[in-house]
């Protein structure tokens, strides 16, 4: 369901990414953004689930600036060479890639979608929660976060969109302060608390994956992308 592609990213040059399309026309597209392991297995197939429920999915490798084609382990090793590469690319350059994977998507749609209006959206797992805020506060693209830890400096920067937060109540690198920072920064957005840790989403590790807490999540996330990338949301 997934191909290989690129991008060119304004200022930084060409970019590589995933790829996913839905089996019918697609009703919006999706930019995934990665946890700092890279467009790995996982975050391809988060990208392909995505393309399953009709949207167009594409998962840009952010990190291609400083190290192409990263794919790292959920490992100690791979969680700081991911913070390693996070720090040296930057939120500025990551945002600017998200634009233009938000440009792809508006060109692809405007050939394949049902609708020309239908909208682009982004979600982001972790680091990308965090890179899925600034893209809603300075693209104005509705977006949806995961778990961003990284996200609290960043809340005095208005929405331009709708907005989506999900949390684990035991993920002890966004405590309730931090919570509760976002609910007082940002009491227009939709925020939701579960009874999970860090990375629930994440499926291929056992440490993390809660499955009650990932499917009502994705519930809830799919709801919230249907309304806010609707034609009539959108034009």
């Amino acid at each position: 369901m997934g191909t290989r592609v690129s991008l060119e990213a304004a200022g930084i040059g060409e970019v590589g990414g995933w790829l996913a399309r839905p089996e019918a026309a697609p009703r919006g597209g999706l930019v995934v953004v990665q946890e700092i392991f890279g467009v790995n297995a996982h975050m391809r197939a988060v990208t392909e689930r995505y393309a399953r429920d009709g949207l167009l999915a594409l998962a840009p490798a952010v990190f291609d600036p400083v190290q192409r084609d990263v794919e790292l382990a959920y490992d100690e090793s791979g969680f700081e060479r991911g913070r390693a590469l996070a720090a040296a690319l930057g939120f500025d350059r990551a945002v600017a890639i998200v634009e233009a994977a938000a440009a792809q998507l508006r060109t692809l749609l405007s050939e394949e979608a049902a609708d020309r209006h239908a909208g682009i959206g982004v979600v982001g797992f972790c680091w990308g929660g965090s890179v899925a805020y600034l893209a809603n506060a300075r693209l104005g693209l509705p977006a949806v976060s995961y778990y961003g830890a990284r996200t609290v400096p960043f809340l005095d920067e208005p929405l331009r969109a709708p907005m989506l937060f999900h949390f684990g109540t035991r993920d002890s690198s966004i405590p309730e302060a931090d919570i509760e920072a976002h609910r007082r920064a940002r009491p227009e957005a939709g925020l939701h608390v579960y009874d999970a840790g860090h990375a629930f989403n994440r499926d291929v590790d056992p440490r993390h994956f809660d499955e009650a807490s990932a499917r009502l999540a994705h519930t809830r996330t799919l709801d919230f992308l249907h309304r806010a990338l609707a034609p009539a949301a959108s034009a």
